[in-house]
């Protein structure tokens, strides 16, 4: 963030003459550099409402987070177009369930807990999402 603030300062003085020019004549230079600075300037606004935004809505409270989850999603997997086989828990039993277009289908209620290794799903470390988390920690 400091970074693009003070690239921001250096590139100021050369903008600032790019628009005070009074020749008729086009410059390439000039206006790649306005159009850097704009980009910097508005990407650094978008991050720094993002992070404060973050920060503020952080400590409120929203209500369907504050209600116990009786529901979760443990896995799911295509087995093509419009198929696929749903692992959920429902009040710590776990229901096997098939997808398809025309709906959902009970296939087996899994007893043997020790069986399932439930990991919890992080984001994928290549989205955009995971990408701003990262230069929010730093």
């Amino acid at each position: 963030m400091k970074r693009a603030v003070s690239a921001l300062v250096l590139c100021l003085p050369s903008i600032v003459r790019a628009a005070d020019s009074s020749g008729h004549e086009f410059s390439f230079l000039s206006s790649l550099l306005q159009m850097v600075a704009a980009l910097a300037l508005v990407i650094g606004l978008i991050l720094i409402i993002w992070h404060f935004s973050g920060k503020l809505l952080r400590g409120l409270p929203l209500g369907q987070q504050l209600l116990p989850k009786h529901i979760r999603l443990i896995e799911t997997r295509y087995l093509g177009p419009k198929k696929s086989l749903l692992l959920i828990e429902v009040g710590g039993e776990y229901l096997l369930l098939a997808g398809s277009d025309a709906g959902l289908t009970f296939i087996k209620q899994i007893d043997m807990l020790e069986d399932i290794d439930v990991i919890e799903e992080n984001p994928d470390k290549g989205s955009f999402a995971a990408l701003l988390n990262r230069l929010r920690q730093t």
